[in-house]
């Protein structure tokens, strides 16, 4: 699986963890000179407390487009130390 955004590979991995229906690509996967710290969190009432990452790629910004979960639930303990994509972030295979 790839998470492309603004035709750079964000993210390349064989071992992504899909949950409702998103790709979690293990962090060691994932390019981080494309991430940037957000402030933004989020709760899911299973799944725990959401972080996220403004992607940046070539000087334009997509906010709050990457999350993971630093100390997910138990029921969501396969989702530690991966992230997921979205708002325009295309995964593919």
């Amino acid at each position: 699986m790839k998470a492309i955004w603004n035709d750079k590979v964000i993210a390349e991995s064989n071992k992504t963890v899909v949950i409702e229906g998103n790709h979690y690509f293990p962090v060691n996967s994932v390019d981080p000179s494309y991430l940037r710290d957000s402030q933004t969190q989020t709760n899911c009432h299973w799944k725990g407390t959401a972080s996220y990452y403004h992607i940046d790629v070539d000087g334009i910004e997509n906010p709050d487009a990457a999350w993971y979960y630093a100390d997910p639930s138990d029921a969501a303990l396969p989702i530690k130390d991966h992230i997921a994509f979205w708002k325009g972030v295309e995964v593919i295979s």
